[in-house]
């Protein structure tokens, strides 16, 4: 693996989940693999779980990790080509993609979309100029469009709890991904990247959301590839009580429209999650990236219940860096 940015970068995501859950079980293991190499964190937004877990994942790796908050400490970046760069930014993205891959064998970048023009965001400028120019390994601590270190996090918090339950052979989970209200407006990288691992995993997938909220397809819709040949299509319904039937899991999170894009087209309160939503389901567990917004995005009645899987969710980001590290380390 010579890079990590999307669910597109895994051969094999069954086999890469079963290797997270041995990292879990066995987390010093590969301490050695690590050994007297260094991770650059490089991040231009802020991060509470990502840091800490990508930070705990290289430790446990024997990785040294050295963090910079690009945004705060650094010089102002460039990233277009062929500028005169007579304004504010003091270094161009080139240099300072080359020079930060001289200090570390792996980088990894987080990088926000503006949300203003939609073409601009979802070519991840920043994230693709870093691969392009830092001559090491590059992996996404979320880009404007993406979150995989998050989404494979997901992916391992379901299986381990789907594992757990009794069930008839060859059965499946129904996972439903639920927009939510939120008071200010966000990107879709989360739930981009959750849906392109769910159509390529062995779940049955539903996006419910109000009318304009539609993701873009390519997400969404993933043709059969890699070494599992398996690829699916998201069934996409607006009914949110009608979704929530029988689910196994419930994922909220909330997002701008693609399609206007980054609008916040309602306010719709009703879509929040609540007791009597989840009363719907097939006692399913209540799944969210955090931060949450308690009482606008999920109602305190159900974060603070038993069906609430957000901490396990949020522990498992540090497997999901970690499998990510070693089999990158691993081709170092």
């Amino acid at each position: 693996m010579k890079k990590f940015t999307s669910v597109r970068d895994v051969e094999n995501i069954n086999r890469l989940v079963k290797e997270a859950l041995i990292e879990k079980q066995f987390p010093f293991a590969n301490k050695e693999l690590g050994k007297n190499k260094t991770l650059g964190l490089i991040f231009l937004n802020p991060s509470l779980r990502t840091r800490l877990s990508t930070q705990r994942a290289a430790q446990n790796l024997g990785m040294d990790v050295i963090v910079m908050n690009l945004d705060k400490e650094g010089w102002s970046i460039e990233t277009k080509d062929g500028v005169v760069m007579d304004g504010s930014a003091a270094e161009h993205i080139k240099e300072a993609a080359a020079v930060i891959g001289q200090y570390c064998e792996i980088i990894g970048v987080r990088s926000f979309p503006k949300l203003l023009n939609r073409d601009e965001d979802y070519s991840n400028e920043v994230l693709n100029k870093f691969i392009q120019y830092a001559g090491v390994p590059v992996v996404s601590l979320e880009s404007a469009t993406l979150h995989p270190f998050q989404s494979l996090a997901d992916l391992i918090t379901i299986t381990e709890i789907w594992n757990s339950k009794p069930k008839t052979v060859n059965s499946k989970p129904k996972v439903v991904l639920t927009w939510a209200p939120h008071p200010k407006i966000l990107p879709q990288s989360v739930p981009n990247s959750f849906a392109e691992w769910m159509v390529r995993a062995d779940v049955d997938l539903v996006i419910t959301h109000p009318q304009g909220y539609e993701l873009d397809t390519r997400f969404t819709s993933l043709p059969p590839t890699g070494g599992e040949g398996r690829g699916g299509v998201a069934k996409i319904m607006y009914n949110q009580d009608e979704a929530f039937k029988g689910a196994d899991f419930i994922y909220a999170k909330n997002w701008s429209s693609y399609k206007e894009y980054g609008k916040i087209l309602s306010q719709d309160k009703n879509w929040m999650i609540t007791n009597k939503k989840m009363a719907l389901t097939n006692n399913a567990k209540f799944m969210h990236c955090l931060p949450v917004r308690r009482n606008m995005i999920v109602a305190d009645e159900v974060l603070d219940s038993p069906a609430s899987g957000v901490i396990r969710q949020a522990g498992n980001r540090i497997w999901s860096a970690q499998i990510i590290l070693k089999k990158i380390l691993e081709q170092l």
